[in-house]
């Protein structure tokens, strides 16, 4: 492990433990977060942070807030499209400060409030630490929380939305992530026609829906488990390692067995999120299902899942992936697209 990333990964355990001894409130209740019925209760520790209007909307001012990078040119919105569900569309691996590339494609900022770990690697455990990361990162935000704190306090108007979001101007690298995590945690992604028919609300699927999510059950939810689409485990799907060599988890754990594994990303708004993968390698979900179908390579920790019956991947039938395309369209929430709640203006 390189000695810049053991340093992030101290400043952000030093951070956990400071942050940890803090607890403040915001001014008022704020109803804004609903756990769908078709959802499992959330794990984020709202009891710490408590939602608010006021912190709610100084979140969304700070997600699409250039200053939070050194050369105030990039916000997290920047890499994080809303009408992509939040991913970079349109790029293999997301474009930083000075146009640096990094080595991942941007995974989608939605239904967060069921996570317990962060990022392709798992290797951010807390909502509340996970934007220090992108932030202290030299190819995505490349500045530190001091600085881009004391920018925020020379602005006219951030000590006045602190203000009314704590109760008192300060603004403190606490507050700044609770805010950040406070737009983060309402971005919930549950009205799709999967969700619709899944509550009984009218809409039904079409045979050919219906029969791709037949397929699914059998050949997919071991991994992407319904209804949020993800068992959030971390798998080697046998993907043959890019020239950007990224080992995944292993990067974290230095774990042998954890080489190249990488988080299973929720399936939610599949048709919007592309390019997929975690080096973004596949534009579109016809290449995704013939790597599952051929492409998969052998390797020592592959996922047994991706091992049945002496054959590699999942044997998938050209009908099989017109049928399995037909049902993931119906993860597609198009009112949380376009949600105006999330968006910059």
């Amino acid at each position: 492990m390189s000695v810049k990333r053991n340093n992030i990964l101290a400043f952000l355990f030093f951070f956990a433990g400071t942050y940890a001894c803090k607890k403040e409130m915001g001014n008022s209740s704020f109803e804004g977060f609903q756990q769908p019925s078709n959802f499992p209760a959330p794990e984020y520790h709202f009891e710490t942070n408590a939602l608010t209007q006021a912190g709610f909307e100084l979140g969304r001012k700070l997600f699409y807030e250039t200053q939070l990078s050194h050369n105030n040119t990039i916000s997290c919105g920047s890499c994080h499209i809303q009408t992509s569900a939040f991913v970079h569309p349109g790029h293999s691996v997301s474009h930083g400060i000075y146009d640096r590339l990094g080595k991942r494609n941007s995974p989608p900022i939605m239904n967060l409030a069921w996570s317990t770990s962060f990022m392709w690697d798992g290797g951010i455990f807390d909502l509340d630490l996970q934007p220090l990361a992108p932030i202290a990162n030299h190819v995505e935000m490349d500045d530190t929380i001091s600085n881009l704190l004391v920018k925020l306090g020379k602005t006219t108007d951030y000590p006045t939305l602190f203000q009314k979001a704590f109760g008192t101007p300060e603004i403190t690298g606490t507050r700044f992530l609770k805010a950040l995590v406070q737009f983060m945690v309402m971005c919930v992604s549950s009205h799709s026609k999967y969700d619709s028919v899944m509550r009984n609300e009218g809409a039904s699927f079409t045979s050919t829906e219906q029969a791709g999510y037949v397929l699914f059950q059998q050949k997919c939810n071991s991994c992407h488990k319904e209804p949020l689409f993800t068992d959030h485990t971390f798998r080697n799907n046998g993907l043959p390692p890019s020239g950007l060599n990224d080992e995944g988890r292993y990067l974290v754990t230095l774990n042998s067995t954890d080489r190249y594994k990488f988080k299973v990303p929720s399936l939610h708004n599949i048709f919007y999120t592309e390019p997929y993968m975690h080096d973004g390698r596949y534009f579109d979900l016809e290449g995704v299902l013939e790597y599952y179908n051929s492409g998969a390579q052998n390797t020592t920790n592959l996922d047994t899942l991706l091992k049945q019956n002496g054959r590699l991947g999942i044997p998938l039938t050209s009908v099989d992936k017109t049928n399995l395309i037909a049902f993931l369209k119906t993860l597609s929430d198009r009112s949380f697209l376009l949600d105006k709640r999330f968006s910059e203006h």
